[in-house]
């Protein structure tokens, strides 16, 4: 089932908070993103943020194949039972256009968040109880014990903010069969100022969150490269930026390492719940 679900959402997808907008006044817009997002090729779309099913419905609805999934549904913030629930009602609408992708979110963000491995091994059980299929859902897995618990419970990982050799080490403990699908930012800027600016614009609200920095030093990295909005090589690791052949040759380093899919995520300067659709216009044209 993980090689037809590689086939289903192809090699690139795109990373959005915007397409999550729940703006009733916003709906025909996020709509018509979404279907152009299906005509440039894109295989998925991921929907940035605390998302949900009931988020994932109107862009299912206004598309004919494409795959949206979230990334993630804190597993805080939604119940096992109403997960279930809404994951079948959409199954039921639109057979296998939805993926469930699960996350533990942050101690800093949560009130509740307490041992997050226990916490989502029993939200798992719980989506089994449900008859929501392993092959369905996806986990945001940064350290080994999550990647192990993406290979055994679930259908891969969906990890964020990571590196091609976090990649590479991610591949080596899903093995061949589970999806493997980074989320990249892309920023479409040549001026090497200018793009580091905006990465650490960017990662200013990560940098304080533990899962993401231990997973930066487990990788190589020091507290040095943590500080002062990220190092230039942080930034340059984290980060597609450049011209068309730079951002190419990002792309390429994660698919050697071991990717199957990108959730490409553009960053260039609008705001985080914008729709850059010249910019996705203009990625698709770079994309094999």
């Amino acid at each position: 089932m993980t090689t037809a679900l590689k086939e289903t959402v192809g090699r690139y997808g795109i990373w959005s908070v915007g397409l999550r907008s729940e703006d009733p006044d916003r709906r025909g817009e996020l709509a018509e993103a979404a279907a152009e997002l299906e005509e440039l090729g894109y295989g998925a779309v991921w929907l940035g943020g605390n998302s949900s099913a009931a988020n994932a419905a109107p862009l299912i609805e206004a598309t004919s194949k494409l795959t949206v999934g979230t990334s993630i549904q804190s597993i805080w913030q939604h119940e096992p039972d109403a997960a279930g629930t809404a994951f079948g009602e959409l199954e039921s609408a639109h057979p296998g256009r939805f993926l469930l992708g699960l996350g533990v979110s942050h101690a800093k963000r949560v009130e509740q968040y307490a041992r997050p491995y226990s916490a989502l091994v029993g939200h798992l059980d719980g989506l089994d109880a449900e008859g929501v299929p392993a092959d369905r859902r996806l986990l945001a897995a940064l350290g080994p014990k999550s990647l192990r618990l993406a290979r055994d419970r679930a259908a891969g990982s969906i990890p964020y903010l990571v590196t091609p050799e976090h990649t590479a080490h991610a591949r080596e403990i899903l093995g061949e069969a589970p999806l493997l699908a980074p989320e990249l930012g892309v920023i479409p800027e040549t001026d090497p100022a200018r793009a580091r600016a905006l990465a650490r614009e960017f990662l200013e609200i990560y940098l304080p969150l533990p899962n993401y920095t231990n997973n930066f030093l487990r990788h190589g990295f020091t507290e040095d490269d943590l500080s002062d909005g990220g190092s230039d090589r942080l930034v340059d690791a984290l980060f597609a930026w450049g011209d068309e052949t730079a951002i190419r040759a990002k792309i390429d380093a994660f698919f050697e390492a071991g990717a199957d899919h990108l959730a490409l995520q553009v960053l260039d300067g609008e705001p985080r719940d914008a729709l850059p659709r010249k910019a996705w216009r203009d990625l698709a044209s770079v994309l094999d």
